[in-house]
């Protein structure tokens, strides 16, 4: 089969103390898959550095400058995780015929990109890399991680199970991708609903050889939080069905007070105020907030500001 002109896209934010390994790493795996004639010699790899506030991008810098399959891409500052791998693919998109986007701390196993080129030589124009074995988590991350996608797909969101961002895309596939012009980035869901032939390669996830991790739980409950405001408005829908809910107890409510001063029976005062008065006023205003979420999203959609803007790129 033809060989893949790939380009490796990697997000890289304060990663300074694995990048030595990972670049490596990848360099011997690129030479070994060049010479299986999977990938094009001049298939490169992408280092992308959503301002680190480390030294990250003088190495990738210095890596881009001795070897010439290394590009790095500097943003102009932090813009997150999503739009650093957006702008690393579609900087390039009209250089390279497929693309694949991987973690710094390659716990992805890269082994599955070979996996994935061959599904992409037979037609599939996205390869989603699933992990299907979870026993390195604890018990309290598989738990979550788990229940997090089953909660989005049980709300329409369009993910794959235990899918994050370790796939293979064709360039058609991106092009589709530039009509998406939301800023909450949410490529989890955003790249199923694409459609086109998709396949999976499943793999192990390692563990991490240096470094921190860049979402410990409080960024993943925003990334979770964000992907859910994103794609739907499901719990919009909850607030009614709870507001019907709440009208229906009101009612009984009532219906219980007529009855109880029909048959003279007394009326705790106190009580049955300051219960009602607390969970409805709570109630309220956590329905506020959820439509003021909402609309801060559509502030955020409306003034249409670019989702990541490019300093400087070396070795391209």
């Amino acid at each position: 089969m033809k060989p893949a002109h790939l380009l490796l896209v990697i997000p890289c934010y304060n990663e300074e103390a694995i990048l030595h390994y990972t670049y490596s790493t990848l360099k011997a795996y690129y030479a070994d898959i060049k010479q299986q004639g999977l990938i094009t010699p001049d298939s490169k790899i992408c280092f992308v550095n959503d301002g680190s506030r480390d030294r990250t991008w003088e190495i990738i810098e210095e890596l881009s400058l001795k070897d010439a399959d290394i590009i790095g891409v500097k943003l102009s500052r932090n813009f997150g995780h999503q739009s650093a791998i957006l702008a690393g693919l579609e900087h390039h998109i009209d250089h390279f015929d497929c693309f694949v986007t991987i973690d710094a701390d390659l716990q992805d196993d890269i082994n599955a990109i070979t996996a994935m080129i061959q599904r992409y030589q037979e037609g599939a124009m996205v390869v989603y890399g699933v992990r299907d074995d979870r026993s390195s988590d604890s018990w309290f991350k598989r738990s979550t991680a788990e229940g997090f996608y089953k909660v989005m797909q049980k709300m329409g969101v369009p993910v794959v199970f235990n899918h994050a961002d370790f796939r293979l895309m064709d360039r058609r596939i991106l092009q589709e991708l530039g009509h998406f012009r939301e800023v909450n980035l949410f490529l989890r869901g955003i790249i199923p609903m694409i459609g086109f032939k998709s396949n999976k390669v499943f793999y192990k996830r390692l563990e991490r050889t240096a470094g921190e991790t860049k979402y410990p739980l409080s960024k993943m409950l925003l990334f979770a939080w964000n992907g859910i405001t994103s794609f739907t408005n499901f719990p919009m829908r909850l607030v009614l069905y709870f507001g019907v809910l709440n009208f229906m107890l009101a009612m009984a409510i009532v219906t219980y007070i007529v009855v109880a001063y029909l048959v003279g029976e007394t009326i705790p005062g106190w009580t049955s105020t300051i219960l009602p008065i607390t969970f409805f006023s709570g109630f309220n205003m956590i329905a506020l907030s959820l439509i003021g979420e909402y609309i801060g999203k559509i502030y955020e959609e409306v003034k249409a500001r670019p989702r990541y803007i490019i300093e400087k790129v070396v070795n391209e």
